[in-house]
């Protein structure tokens, strides 16, 4: 075998490697959902991860409910921080692999919003304003359900 052919054949092979990973980047593991919408495939320790995130921005919504109805924008600050981008590095590369781009894109808004929500108390935006902006995150919540479910995988 010629040099130039082993150097072809190397350089194809690692433009299928790329192409693999970025088509992996972007439809992560998904499939057609049982009621139409997309279904990410996971195991169950990454399900189980990935909701209890959920649960932490149920939370946070709550807590700058509960602290705007109180006029405690303290707690309202706090509330938004915990679910903000410092609890997006906490995610293992592997799930963030299975994770398709645009369910990513709207995780990582919600995380960069929740912070926002922290730095708008700090600068003393009004109460209004502040639940504007948690109307903004609520709204990208509902269409991430909207389009996406959580599929355990099946191990066969």
């Amino acid at each position: 075998m010629s040099t130039r052919f082993l150097a072809i054949s190397a350089l194809g092979l690692w433009l299928v490697t790329v192409a693999a990973a970025v088509f992996m980047f972007v439809e992560g593991q998904t499939a057609k959902g049982t009621d139409g919408r997309t279904a990410i495939i996971l195991n169950q320790e990454e399900k189980d991860l990935v909701l209890t995130e959920m649960r932490t921005m149920l939370g946070s919504v709550q807590g700058v409910v509960a602290g705007l109805s109180e006029e405690n924008l303290n707690r309202v600050r706090e509330s938004a921080k915990a679910s903000g981008m410092a609890i997006a590095g906490a995610v293992p590369p592997s799930l963030m692999a299975k994770l398709p781009f645009e369910f990513k894109q709207m995780g990582m808004g919600v995380h960069r919003g929740f912070d926002e929500i922290s730095v708008a108390v700090e600068q003393q935006e009004t109460p209004d304003m502040i639940l504007m902006r948690l109307g903004e995150q609520v709204s990208s919540c509902v269409a991430c359900h909207a389009t996406y479910q959580l599929q355990v995988e099946n191990k066969k």
